[in-house]
């Protein structure tokens, strides 16, 4: 083997390294670029409850059905209505609140910073649900 053939095949050694060592550094970043927005997103912003009437609760969505439903925060003195969209966390929250459609609730809410498609539409999660007298 010539000294040019040698010097050639270095070159190929040293350069496969270079872009397998990159090619390992881009993974490694997507992976903790993608950890971070999974962790950003499951950030609990804000817990919390609301009282009003359920004025209705739906299944919706084409790919990740979803539970979304919207509460009417009226209260005696209120001319208007007030309403506030909500999702509801899970199947089991989502027929309690179906349940008590029409109904005075308090519902127990906590606040994303950002909701995953399969989440909701909106960023209050609704995880629990509570009758209450008039």
């Amino acid at each position: 083997m010539s000294e040019f053939d040698q010097v050639v095949q270095d070159g190929k050694t040293i350069l496969k390294k270079r872009v397998r060592r990159w090619l390992f550094y881009v993974l490694l970043l997507g992976v903790a670029g993608v950890a971070g927005y999974l962790l950003v997103c499951n950030f609990t912003y804000s817990k919390g409850s609301r009282i009003g009437y359920v004025m209705k609760i739906s299944q919706k969505g084409f790919v990740f059905k979803t539970y979304e439903g919207t509460l009417n925060l009226a209260t005696r003195n209120d001319f208007g209505v007030q309403t506030w969209d909500f999702s509801a966390s899970n199947r089991a929250t989502y027929q309690r609140i179906a349940e008590s459609e029409g109904k005075r609730v308090m519902l127990y809410y906590k606040q994303k910073l950002k909701v995953m498609p399969w989440q909701g539409d909106t960023p209050y999660l609704v995880y629990e649900v509570q009758a209450v007298k008039n």
